[in-house]
């Protein structure tokens, strides 16, 4: 994928979830967009979010149920269609209370999904354990969410498989269990700002904040290019693409501004089953790739695509309000 150490920002996420800025320095060059085919239909994106019902750390002063609550806020205000929310569950076992926030996403008319029960990386697994790390997770979804369609599955960071063998057998028995797959092709890495934020707010860094909120916009709309360009290589056309998202206080401060990023774009709101029903999502690439990546990096690498560049802000947001 674009956004390099995905696997290692993981980490650090999680474990923080446990326990004066820079603008990234690149930028797709500004005719790129020019460079994008007409578009003859309205452009189409699903919102999804990941790691319900808890993610990264908190800023001063703000309990955990606050981002999900202001996320669905967000999400009524702007009248978007169903949104899904990926759930690992370990966390309700640590936290019961937090199956309330599953049942607070269910009740705002927004559906859920599975993201494995504890968030392991397929790469890193044998099949068989995260195939037994996915079943774990369906008692608590049938529980939140007896009526609902909570068989779409969204790989932890995006890993699909680091061989072949292990691909096709997890695939199979999702597959077998009626799952279908949340692919995703946006992707600006919006976790990345989620603990910077928390410690910049501890520090009371009011202008590091505002570089955050420019800096994340910036990255968001290149990423969108970023993917618009990488579909017409590979299809000549624009597909309904998926963004991905996650449940953190950065993430909700700026979802407004985001989805006005995206209106500006040019883009309409549909529901994940609506783009992923694109027969472009029904091409299996049927190959490992380590390290995991968009569906579009998948299929690129598959016919031997070049993707863009593009920015990878990891090092400038790490050094921030240490």
């Amino acid at each position: 994928m674009a956004l390099v150490s995905m696997v290692f920002g993981w980490a650090l996420v999680l474990a923080a979830q446990e326990s004066g800025a820079q603008e990234p320095t690149s930028r797709l060059a500004p005719q790129t967009a020019s460079r994008l085919a007409p578009q003859t239909a309205a452009l189409q994106v699903a919102f999804t979010f990941d790691d319900l019902p808890a993610h990264g750390p908190l800023p001063p002063g703000e309990f955990r149920p606050e981002p999900i609550r202001s996320i669905l806020k967000t999400l009524k205000a702007e009248q978007m269609p169903p949104v899904y929310g990926f759930v690992n569950g370990f966390r309700t076992a640590q936290y019961p209370y937090q199956a309330e926030l599953l049942r607070e996403w269910i009740a705002s008319g927004n559906p859920l999904g599975s993201h494995t029960w504890s968030h392991p990386s397929l790469d890193q697994s044998s099949a068989k354990k995260y195939i037994a790390n996915i079943a774990e997770n369906e008692p608590l979804l049938r529980k939140v969410d007896p009526e609902g369609d909570w068989h779409w599955f969204r790989y932890p960071f995006l890993e699909e498989g680091n061989t072949l063998a292990k691909r096709d057998a997890v695939r199979a028995d999702l597959m077998a269990h009626h799952y279908k797959i949340a692919e995703v092709t946006v992707d600006f890495g919006d976790y990345l700002w989620n603990d910077v934020y928390a410690r910049c707010a501890a520090k009371h860094d009011e202008a590091a904040i505002g570089s955050l909120h420019d800096s994340y916009l910036a990255t968001a709309d290149e990423y969108i290019t970023y993917s618009r360009t990488l579909s017409q290589r590979l299809y000549g056309r624009d597909i309904p693409y998926v963004l991905l998202l996650h449940v953190g206080a950065f993430d909700a401060r700026m979802l407004p501004e985001l989805i006005a990023l995206f209106r500006e774009r040019g883009f309409e709101f549909v529901t994940l089953p609506q783009a992923e029903s694109d027969p472009a999502y029904s091409v299996d690439p049927k190959m490992a790739f380590p390290g995991g990546g968009l569906f579009i990096e998948l299929v690129a690498a598959a016919r031997k695509v070049d993707t863009p560049d593009a920015t990878e802000p990891e090092a400038e947001l790490g050094r921030m309000c240490r």
